[in-house]
């Protein structure tokens, strides 16, 4: 019986990561299409060749890394049984995760301060598709809150302990995912201008 209940465990998991996995690979495949767009709207004449990107967004980069950093503790803690631990760095990772959002609109902020709007007659083709790609991106990441929110209130609830983590597990690479495309993005945005 617990032999059983062990192999339908480890299926469930299985299957269960090879849906995130699809979904993740579905998503890259969106920002695979409109960093493709990007490209190919750098031939038109209107392109901005002069645009900065904003010191906001690589402050929110580095926000985003941390959150990775502080979510894998998480992971490790829990896997340790250090339950405090596991929950200071649950926090810290969505506190670093509400500041990179906070992060992001400041970057808004900063492009319009310069002169360049994302919609209107003052906009640009080239501040318009930064604007699509970092809101998709803010719009994956409010999913993303939603899900360590769901792990945090889990891990209250004492669901995950030794050996017994699927959920964290889940929501760590959800993260993790968001971590990876938002560097990719803006090392993207800032080299290809």
């Amino acid at each position: 019986m617990d032999l059983t209940q062990g192999t339908f465990q480890e299926k469930r998991a299985r299957s269960r990561k090879m849906m995130l996995l699809f979904a993740m690979i579905s998503m890259f495949m969106m920002f695979a299409g409109l960093t493709s767009a990007y490209i190919v709207s750098q031939e038109r004449p209107d392109w901005l060749d002069t645009f900065e990107m904003p010191i906001a967004f690589l402050y929110s980069t580095i926000a985003i890394i941390a959150s990775s950093v502080t979510f894998h503790l998480a992971k490790v803690a829990i896997q340790k049984g250090q339950r405090s631990s596991t929950t200071l760095y649950l926090l810290t990772t969505l506190a670093l995760g509400i500041i990179f959002v906070i992060l992001q609109f400041e970057g808004f902020n900063q492009i319009i301060e310069t002169g360049y709007y994302f919609t209107g007659k003052e906009s640009t083709v080239t501040t318009s598709f930064l604007y699509i790609v970092v809101v998709t991106h803010l719009l994956h990441l409010a999913a993303g809150i939603l899900v360590l929110l769901v792990v945090i209130y889990n891990h209250f609830k004492q669901k995950y302990k030794q050996g017994q983590t699927l959920g964290l597990e889940l929501g760590a690479m959800f993260w993790h995912f968001l971590d990876i495309l938002w560097v990719f993005l803006f090392l993207f945005l800032y080299f290809l201008r």
